[in-house]
């Protein structure tokens, strides 16, 4: 009798600094978490959502952030971003709207909030400096072939 094996769960924290590459080293990151732990068919999906979410820490934050990366279980995974500037903003303040057709601003979180199959937003309070700011996330799943099938042809997101 061959024992049953059971994947324990996983999670990966990236520190990353206030250097306009770090975006490009989170995507390159996330491809290899993926692709380790069975989970390619997230990539086009959690690649938008780290893109954006990471991209806002570094333009609206001063100091160091970080990605973390945790298995949510049955294909699915939580992408969290935790930075030092206390304002949530919208859409993650609030329910979801659609920014104004010549926002210069909010077009991303936008998107991550159309995208991501949940998402939410944590005010970080800390004694010591570095542990306050706060924390976005998201999470996304595989989809089931007929869904991504659909999908493809431009029928749902």
């Amino acid at each position: 009798m061959v024992p049953a094996t059971v994947t324990p769960p996983w999670s990966y924290t990236l520190q990353l600094p206030q250097d306009p590459r770090a975006p490009g080293v989170a995507r390159t990151t996330l491809r290899t978490v993926l692709r380790v732990h069975g989970m390619s068919e997230l990539t086009e999906t959690a690649e938008l959502l780290v893109s954006e979410l990471v991209t806002n820490a570094y333009l609206h934050s001063e100091g160091p952030y970080s990605l973390r990366l945790r298995d949510a279980g049955r294909h699915r995974i939580r992408l969290s971003v935790w930075d030092t500037d206390p304002h949530i903003p919208a859409p993650f303040e609030w329910s979801a709207e659609a920014p104004a057709e010549l926002a210069e601003r909010g077009r991303g979180l936008y998107l991550v909030t159309l995208w991501a199959d949940s998402w939410g937003a944590y005010p970080m309070r800390g004694g010591l400096p570095g542990q306050g700011g706060k924390l976005l996330w998201v999470e996304c799943a595989a989809k089931a072939e007929e869904e991504r099938e659909y999908g493809r042809r431009g029928l749902i997101r």
